[in-house]
C-alpha cells in the first residue's frame, strides 16, 4: 500500500472509488483494518473517494517506539488535517473509530477548515483513564477477562490470530472476523517485537500518549455536521459515551447498532454507509 507523507510523518493509505469523488478519511482505530472492506466499497459505490490510514506507529506508517510515542493526540490529529491537503480533496468527511473517533473529535475542533462532516463511531469524548463521572467506564468484568489472558508469541502469525478471535468473543464481536484481520494487521506490522505488536493489535500506545488538554468541553464548538454511531452491546466504551457526544455536538444524530459492541458488523454497513452519505 502507498505511504503520503503528512506532517513530517509517512501514513500508510489505502483508497477506494473515484479520485475526484468527495472524499472520506477513515482514521485507523490504530489500523486502517479497522473498516472494514465491505464498509469502504459500500461508501465508494456512494460516489466518494475513501481513503482509510493507519495511525502513525501502526501498519504502514511511521513507526518509532511505541513504548514511548514522541507525539501528541494533537499531532495525531493534525495528522489528519494534513493528510486531507496531501490528497487534495479537502474539506473532508471525517470518521473516526474506536482511539481514532478520539483523533477525529480533535482534528475537528483543532482543524475545523480541513473537515465537512464528521462520524464517530465506538468512541467516548475523554481521553484513555478514568473517564468523568456521568460517563460509563469499561465494563470490569469484560477488561478481567481480556487482560487476564496471557500474551500470545507475536513472532507467532496464527498464535496471534487466535488470541484476537478470543478477545472478540470476549467483547462480543465476531471472532472470525476478528481473526482474520489480525492476521492481516500481523502480515502489515514491521518486525515482531512486541510493543510495535501491542501498538497494532491492540493500540495500547494510546495508554501512553499526552492527550492533554481535554477537550470534551469543547465538544459543542463543532459545526459540521455529525453522525454518532455505538454498538448498545460495546463493553469498551457503553453506550452512555456515544450518548454523551450526541447530546454535546450540536444537531448530531446518533444512531445505536442494538446487535453491535466493538466492531461494525457486516449486517449493520449498509444502514451506518447510509447515513454518513445522507451527511456529505
Amino acid at each position: 500500500m502507498p505511504t503520503v507523507n503528512a506532517h513530517e510523518i509517512a501514513l500508510g493509505i489505502e483508497s477506494f472509488g473515484d479520485d475526484d469523488a468527495p472524499l472520506v478519511l477513515l482514521v485507523g482505530g490504530p489500523t486502517m483494518l479497522s473498516w472494514p472492506d465491505a464498509f469502504c466499497e459500500r461508501l465508494a459505490a456512494g460516489g466518494r473517494r475513501v481513503v482509510r490510514y493507519d495511525l502513525r506507529d501502526s501498519g504502514e506508517s511511521t513507526t518509532r517506539n511505541p513504548d514511548a510515542p514522541g507525539y501528541t493526540l494533537r499531532d495525531l490529529a493534525a495528522d489528519a488535517a494534513a493528510l486531507v491537503d496531501a490528497l487534495g480533496g479537502g474539506p473532508a468527511h471525517l470518521a473516526g473509530i474506536g482511539v481514532g473517533g478520539l483523533v477525529a473529535q480533535v482534528a475537528v475542533l483543532d482543524h475545523p477548515g480541513a473537515f465537512s462532516a464528521l462520524t464517530l463511531v465506538g468512541t467516548r469524548p475523554v481521553a484513555p483513564g478514568p473517564p468523568d463521572d456521568d460517563l460509563p467506564d469499561h465494563d470490569q468484568a469484560t477488561m478481567s477477562r481480556l487482560f487476564a489472558r496471557p500474551m500470545p508469541d507475536w513472532s507467532e502469525r496464527e498464535a496471534v490470530a487466535e488470541f484476537a478471535a478470543a478477545g472478540a468473543e470476549i467483547r462480543g464481536d465476531d471472532p472470525v472476523a476478528a481473526r482474520a484481520i489480525a492476521a492481516r494487521i500481523w502480515d502489515r506490522t514491521p518486525g515482531t517485537a512486541s510493543p510495535v505488536h501491542l501498538a497494532n493489535q491492540l493500540g495500547l500506545v494510546f495508554s501512553r500518549l499526552d492527550c492533554r488538554p481535554r477537550w470534551r468541553e469543547r465538544l459543542p464548538g463543532i459545526g459540521v455536521p455529525t453522525l454518532v454511531v455505538h454498538g448498545r452491546r460495546n463493553p469498551l466504551f457503553p453506550v452512555g459515551n456515544g450518548e454523551a457526544i450526541a447530546r454535546e455536538i450540536p444537531g448530531a444524530r446518533l444512531l445505536v447498532l442494538e446487535e453491535a459492541a466493538t466492531a461494525i458488523p457486516d449486517a449493520a454497513v449498509g444502514e451506518v454507509t447510509g447515513a454518513m452519505l445522507t451527511l456529505g
